[in-house]
């Protein structure tokens, strides 16, 4: 049976692994904001210098600030940079902090992730299924790739909060010796 600090150590490790691949993660997605932003540069130029247009081209922008959004939600996480009200929580001591933390992820965090993924996997299996695509003439036939960033979101994000959960136990039990 391993020893209480061996699966704390364990237990750091798996939470360290998790951040480093959000942060992998982000380093795609940044990449994704920049061909984001200069496909919409493109469009832009096309549209009203040239009078020319392709709706693939207006719906890859929308994949791109999908991927963006929903890939990068966890690395926010990480980061601790989502809005938070903290009008209590700055005065708070660390210890009052990594409660609240620890509760709120378990409380709040860790239920919506499991919900979105439980509701969601139907839908972009369906959609997968039917091999979905843009219903607009020239349009993207790749929906089903669109929806499955909704599920990878919820587990990235999932996968996020455990980390920050382990991270706010270890700061309890540290903080207790």
């Amino acid at each position: 049976m391993p020893s209480p600090s061996n699966s704390s150590g364990m237990l750091t490790q798996l939470s360290q692994r998790i951040t480093k691949i959000n942060r992998l993660l982000c380093l795609v997605v940044s990449v994704a904001t920049l061909l984001m932003v200069l496909t919409t540069f493109a469009i832009v130029v096309l549209r009203y210098g040239v009078g020319v247009g392709w709706i693939a081209m207006q719906e890859s922008v929308m994949y791109l600030h999908a991927a963006v959004f929903m890939i990068g939600i966890a690395f926010t996480l990480a980061e601790d940079g989502h809005v938070r009200v903290d009008v209590f929580y700055r005065n708070m001591s660390q210890t009052k902090r990594c409660w609240v933390d620890a509760l709120g992820t378990i409380v709040l965090l860790l239920p919506v992730c499991i919900f979105i993924l439980s509701y969601s996997l139907p839908y972009v299996i369906e959609s997968w299924n039917l091999l979905e695509a843009s219903q607009e003439a020239g349009g993207l036939p790749l929906v089903f790739v669109l929806k499955s960033l909704i599920p990878l979101g919820a587990f990235l994000l999932l996968l996020q909060g455990i980390s920050i959960l382990i991270n706010n136990i270890n700061q309890l039990i540290s903080q207790k010796r």
